[in-house]
């Protein structure tokens, strides 16, 4: 999946300073994102807590972790039978037709060529969404049946979609991959069971625990993801929003984050922390972050035990040829915090 700040390359190097669960707390990611470190922590046996502020990540995330215990499909038969069927959906002039595709050069209001999608995609995912967004009304299927479709749903959205990394825009001419014709494939479900719960709640409304151990990995950059997967949203949430412009984008600015603005990230970050319940805190940061990190660390130390994890450098995110033209490495740290006693107490 092409995500901006994916952790995919350093989960496990995350998830060895997290080391193994000790009791009853869980594993929160308040970020998850397409959840790999989330993912690592199941792995390693931890109990996860996926949030997010963007339904369609948590989803992602979530059917990341479905087990084949968790998913029988027994009122149709079994999961590759409801993949089959999918494939099979009847096209559907809908929203994503109708807004994301060429067609909305006369079917929008905004009477914009969106070029997202070719048309036939376009049909074929709003016929799919259609499909599964009727199974769950009638309830033909489960709730983590429904996330486990929609999650593979939004793989198959993100391998045809003309873009050059981000929903932010499309591209003018169409690349080869959106050409191809989008197929929703099975995913190989894990053997064993997670212990899992999820949300889709602003970071300071989370619900934690002193015995949790929480991972924060907040955007860090100017960069709203809000904006930048709106497609992505629009299609796992199946609502059709007012949507406007040459990028058609969906209202965002009500989920527009702090962390994301120059002048207030330090603030934001602060606040994250004194406000989390836990007792120890992981928080991923890099060297393109807004705030530097050894003021960071200064502003942090005043209250808590830090530790800073040096994770090496990492590829930067290369959403298009001319960032990989313009390629640097991005130096990853794990800050470690870890509250003191009085603080726990209160």
């Amino acid at each position: 999946m092409r995500y901006i700040g994916s952790k995919a390359r350093i989960s496990k190097e995350i998830i060895a300073v997290a080391g193994q669960p000790d009791g009853n707390g869980r594993f929160v990611d308040a970020f998850c994102g397409m959840g790999s470190v989330g993912n690592a922590a199941a792995d390693s046996g931890w109990s996860v807590h996926l949030n997010d502020q963007l339904f369609s990540a948590v989803t992602i995330s979530g059917a990341r972790l479905i087990s084949k215990s968790d998913v029988d499909f027994h009122q149709l038969g079994d999961y590759e039978k409801a993949i089959e069927l999918l494939r099979a959906a009847p096209q559907a002039e809908g929203f994503v037709w109708r807004e994301y595709s060429p067609a909305s050069g006369s079917k929008s209001l905004a009477q914009v060529e969106r070029r997202y999608f070719t048309e036939e995609n376009a049909l074929r995912i709003d016929g799919i969404r259609k499909l599964i967004a009727l199974w769950s009304k009638e309830k033909i299927i489960s709730k983590r049946e429904e996330v486990l479709l929609l999650g593979d749903l939004l793989l198959a959205v993100n391998r045809v979609a003309n873009i050059s990394g981000t929903y932010g825009s499309f591209l003018r001419e169409w690349h080869k991959p959106a050409l191809n014709e989008i197929s929703i494939d099975m995913r190989t479900l894990r053997d064993a069971s997670v212990m899992l719960t999820t949300s889709c709640a602003d970071v300071s409304k989370l619900e934690m625990f002193g015995e949790d151990l929480a991972y924060f990995d907040p955007p860090y950059t100017k960069r709203q993801y809000a904006a930048y997967y709106h497609i992505l949203e629009t299609v796992c949430s199946g609502d059709e929003p007012q949507v406007g412009g040459k990028t058609g984008l969906r209202p965002w600015e009500h989920l527009a984050s702090p962390f994301c603005y120059k002048s207030k990230a330090l603030n934001a970050l602060i606040s994250l922390i004194t406000n989390c319940p836990a007792r120890r805190m992981l928080l991923s940061y890099s060297n393109e972050g807004h705030v530097d990190l050894q003021e960071l660390r200064a502003s942090l130390e005043i209250s808590y035990k830090v530790h800073i994890h040096d994770l090496g450098e990492i590829g930067r995110y290369r959403p298009n040829r001319q960032a990989s033209v313009n390629s640097v490495s991005v130096s990853e740290y794990l800050i470690e915090i870890t509250k003191n006693k009085e603080l726990t107490a209160r």
